[in-house]
Order: structure tokens, then C-alpha cells, then sequence
């Protein structure tokens, strides 16, 4: 039995304001005493759920936690007391335990004043047969670009269970920066105004995102699991440093590392974890599906192979080209994810199918379809763009020409790497689904290695981060995605100009993908301009036509 949110539940939860955030307003939330970032959930079980909130105070403060199966909170029970401290910039996490499984709940902190937080709404995940599961995936949601009218229109919805974000949950450039002084909306102000490299930095970071009320709705509502992906630490990082990470003016990788992953898990809904525990973890629901969530970036990556350095100073461009295909490019000793992980990734695979679970869905950050640059690219490029912008598009589409992808810092970077993966989930029987962002645009993909197909793989674009489109103006989008698919044979749809967010339902029978794209991200609106789905129907490992 599952407790359901109705109209008058809704209106007890509340709303918050849809106004733009100042300058001042986000200055003086920064500044606030009591309860000052809403509440979240998050990493349920079937009996068991993260709760979050924070509360400002002197020094550290005792909060009481409430759990009730209704939005009045009659019959509410107290299931415990966590503490708001300053030395975790007074957040407070506390695991709910002993709950019934798949069903929602509600949940709000009490201070010792009297104050009450705003009240949450959250669920445990189902046990044995499962007939539905919907899941809003999220992912690359810079704040000065826009609005994040894409989670405002999911908090409008009545059919979501779960919440998955992959990643780039903020971004860490100065004002300015990216986006550019231009590009930046009026009104979307982050703290700090330089790039955030210390602890205060990351601290203040979060919560001006955090401040965005949006943000706090969708938290508010659903249960998030989430997986930081580049931007939560510094641009392309990896396990032993990053391309916007420098270490004589910036410091030791491993403390910035450090420094960054504990601000993480002090401002999203996730558990604390000791230096020996993993990073990635896997969820049941119930029979349907067992979604695993790794990290790609700190724990086992290696550096990116670089392609402009394998060409510097290269007479004979082709010769360096396939030189590099067949050298670096290829090496089966790089690794994505780490031996730990893939093993643990490929073993768990097995089990799942062992237990009868109908989908195995593999919840990461990077792209992991193979993505190569169409010969029209050159063409598309506007006729004012930068000089380094022709030349590396020209450089793209020789490489192209041999067999090398568009991004190496996506898993077309670690080819082998990425046919091993995808050999576990095949020698594990997988109905795999694999779900990704980071690439800012949506794809559909049918996932193959040399022995056939794999699954498929649902990416997600971006909340706010534009996409192909602004890098590609000198074309029309439409073009631009057919010349795409045009050239990638495992490419079965693409978007390269709208931002949004995918939901992901899960039946015994198929699973859709539905990509919703946004009207506008320059001013509040919750209008969509349209949508599109693909389905893969259980035991076809590929994609309808």
C-alpha cells in the first residue's frame, strides 16, 4: 500500500517564492539564523531514508525529527534527535530506519525554539513484484545560465518515485567566467565571485544553489540519489588532477579532492563516508529494476589521453592520427572507473539477474555511446568564431576520418575500458539501461561490443548548460543532430538544442525514456516546447525502430 499526495496535501507542503535571487537576498540567506535551505531526501531502501536539513544557530543545536504518513503530521511520531553544527556548516542529516517499504512519507525538524522546518515528502522503495517505477534524471545545472524551470516542472508532477541527478549539480568558475559576463542571466548570482578552491569557497558555492527555490522544491518533494561528476570538484577531473586544477596556485590535488567531496556530502542528501567505504552503490526496487550508481572521476579515472599533444609538432597529421588511435587511445590499462569498481559493477550485474530482477540500470556521468564528428562540421562553425575553435573542428574531423570520437574525456576516451564494462553486463545477461549526462545534449543509443548488443543507453541534456548549439551556430540544430546520427551507427535520436530533463519509467515489459524540453531558461516558466520518447521493450537490448 502507497500513501499518495493529493491537491490539499500540496497546498500544506507549501510553496516557495519563483522570484530571481539578488545579490542581497542571496547574501543575507548566507547570513540567516534558523532553518535556511529547506529539507531533502535521499539513498531510500525499503525500509530506510536519508533526511537533510539546515539549521543555523550558536554553536551546535539539537534538532528533533518527525515522521508522519500524512502532510498534517496527525498521528506524526517523533523518530529522533540529530544535531546542526558548525563545524559541518550547521547541516543535519539523520537515516530514518524501520520504515514500511514503498510507501511515502513525510518528514520535518523541530528546533529547540520551537521553529519548525518547511516539510518534506519522501518514500521507501518497493519490495518483490513491481508493476511501475517512474525516475526524473537531472543532470549539468549551471545557475547563472538560467532558471531551473526544468526541476520546477517535474515538482509540478503527481507521477515521479525517484529522483536521479548525474551529475555537475553545480559548476565552480568565477563570475564571469562561464557563462561570460554576456551570457550570464541577471538576477542568478553565485557566491563566491571567484572560482571556489577552499572550503568557505565550496561551502558558499552550494548555498547560493541551494538557495534557488526550485532546487529547494524538487528536493522538497522526491527523493534524490545523486553522483558528483567533474564540476562539483574542478572542470575534466580525474583521479590525479584536473584541466582547471593548478596545483602551484591552487594546492595538493588530493586535499582539494578532499575538501570538495566533504562539502558534497554535507550539502546533498547523501551519507558520510569513511575513507576505506566505496563510492558506488546499487538500489532495488523491488523485482523490476536494480540501479547501480558508480563515480567516474576521482576514484579510479585515469587522465584524459591528449590528442593536441600527440599532434604538436606533427608534420604528416594522419600518419600522428592513426599513431595515436592505435597507441594511447587503445591502451586496455586505462581505466574509467578502477578494477574495484568495474568488478564490483559486473558481479553485482550477475547477481541481479540471478535474483530475477527484469533491468539492470547502470545510473553514471559520462556519455558512453561512441560519438564521432560528422565532415559537415566544418561547415558549421559561425563566421565569426574564434581561430582555436576552427582549428580544433578541423582537427575533430580528421580525427574522425580514423575512427577517433569527439570527446576523449567521455568513455569514447577508454574504449577498452568501456568494452569491458559493457562485456560484464553481457556475460551477466543484463537487460542493461544505462542512464548519463555531462554532455549537456540527449541521446538514445544501442549499446554494442564486438559479440552483439549490449542495451541501451537514455543521456540526458542539461537543466541549464548549453549544449552543441551554442558552440555550432552557423547551423540549423535539425541539421546538425541528423548529420549526427548520420555518422554514428549505435546513435539512434539525438537533441543538440534544448535544455531539460529525461523520466524514465520502468514497466516488466519495456522501459521509456521521455526527454522534456523546456520552453525558455531565460525567464521562470514551467511551459514545455515538446518532448520525445524511445522505448526498448525487456530482453531486445536495443531500441524500438
Amino acid at each position: 500500500m502507497t500513501t499518495s499526495l493529493n491537491r490539499r496535501q500540496l497546498i500544506q507542503l507549501g510553496t516557495f517564492g519563483l522570484g530571481a535571487m539578488s545579490a542581497s537576498a542571496s547574501a543575507s540567506i548566507a547570513r540567516a539564523q534558523g532553518f535556511t535551505h529547506g529539507v531533502a531526501s535521499g539513498e531510500p531502501s525499503q525500509n530506510s531514508i536519508l533526511l537533510w536539513t539546515r539549521f543555523v544557530g550558536d554553536g551546535d543545536i539539537k534538532l528533533t525529527v518527525e515522521m508522519s504518513k500524512n502532510a498534517a503530521f496527525e498521528g506524526a511520531n517523533i523518530i529522533g534527535e540529530v544535531t546542526a553544527s558548525p563545524s559541518r556548516d550547521h547541516i543535519a542529516k539523520f537515516v530514518a530506519t524501520d520504515l514500511l517499504e514503498n510507501h511515502w512519507y513525510f518528514f520535518r525538524f523541530i528546533a529547540p525554539d520551537g521553529a519548525i522546518s518547511a516539510i518534506g515528502r519522501t518514500r521507501t522503495l518497493p519490495q518483490g513484484p513491481t508493476a511501475k517505477f517512474n525516475i526524473g534524471v537531472f543532470g549539468c545545472s549551471n545557475m547563472p545560465f538560467g532558471y531551473f524551470n526544468a526541476y520546477a516542472h517535474a515538482a509540478t508532477r503527481q507521477d515521479l518515485d525517484l529522483t536521479i541527478h548525474t551529475g555537475d549539480y553545480l559548476y565552480e568558475y568565477p563570475v564571469g567566467t562561464y557563462p561570460s559576463e554576456k551570457q550570464a542571466l541577471a538576477g542568478r548570482v553565485i557566491d563566491p565571485g571567484h572560482e571556489i578552491v577552499q572550503l568557505a569557497d565550496y561551502r558558499l558555492r552550494y548555498a547560493a544553489y541551494r538557495s534557488d527555490p526550485d532546487l529547494q522544491r524538487i528536493h522538497q518533494l522526491y527523493p534524490m540519489i545523486s553522483m558528483w561528476d567533474d564540476h562539483e570538484f574542478t572542470n575534466d577531473a580525474h583521479m590525479t588532477g584536473a584541466q582547471n586544477h593548478q596545483p602551484k596556485t591552487e594546492g595538493d590535488w588530493n586535499v582539494c579532492k578532499r575538501v570538495a567531496e566533504q562539502v558534497y556530502r554535507e550539502w546533498m542528501p547523501v551519507q558520510d563516508r569513511a575513507d576505506a567505504d566505496p563510492l558506488w552503490s546499487a538500489y532495488q526496487i523491488g523485482d523490476l529494476a536494480t540501479l547501480f550508481m558508480t563515480e567516474s572521476r576521482i576514484g579510479g579515472r585515469d587522465e584524459p589521453a591528449d590528442l593536441a599533444a600527440a599532434l604538436q609538432g606533427q608534420e604528416n597529421l594522419q600518419k600522428a592520427l592513426e599513431s595515436f588511435r592505435d597507441t594511447t587511445w587503445q591502451d586496455p590499462a586505462r581505466q574509467m572507473l578502477g578494477f574495484a569498481q568495474e568488478t564490483w559493477l559486473s558481479n553485482s550485474m550477475r547477481q541481479s539477474r540471478a535474483a530475477g530482477t527484469k533491468w539492470q540500470v547502470w545510473g553514471q556521468q559520462c556519455v558512453m555511446g561512441e560519438l564521432r564528428l560528422p565532415q559537415d562540421a566544418v561547415n558549421w562553425l559561425a563566421s565569426d568564431a574564434p581561430a582555436f575553435a576552427k582549428s580544433r573542428i578541423a582537427i575533430g574531423a580528421l580525427a574522425s576520418q580514423v575512427g577517433l570520437p569527439i570527446n576523449l574525456d567521455s568513455w569514447d576516451g577508454y574504449p577498452m575500458a568501456r568494452e569491458r564494462a559493457l562485456t560484464g553486463a553481457q556475460e551477466a545477461d543484463a537487460d542493461l539501461i544505462v542512464l548519463s549526462g555531462d554532455s549537456h545534449n540527449g541521446w538514445a543509443f544501442n549499446l554494442e561490443t564486438s559479440n552483439g548488443a549490449v542495451g541501451v543507453e537514455f543521456g540526458g541534456h542539461s537543466v541549464t548548460s548549453p549544449g552543441l548549439e551554442s558552440y555550432l551556430s552557423g547551423t540549423d540544430p535539425q541539421t546538425m543532430a541528423r548529420a549526427v546520427q548520420d555518422t554514428n551507427g549505435q546513435l539512434q535520436w539525438c537533441d543538440t538544442s534544448n535544455r531539460g530533463y529525461m523520466t524514465v519509467s520502468l514497466t516488466p515489459d519495456k522501459a521509456i525514456s521521455t526527454w522534456h524540453f523546456l520552453d525558455t531558461i531565460r525567464s521562470k516558466s514551467t511551459a514545455l516546447k515538446g518532448s520525445e520518447s524511445r522505448t526498448v521493450l525487456h530482453g531486445q537490448r536495443s531500441l524500438m525502430a
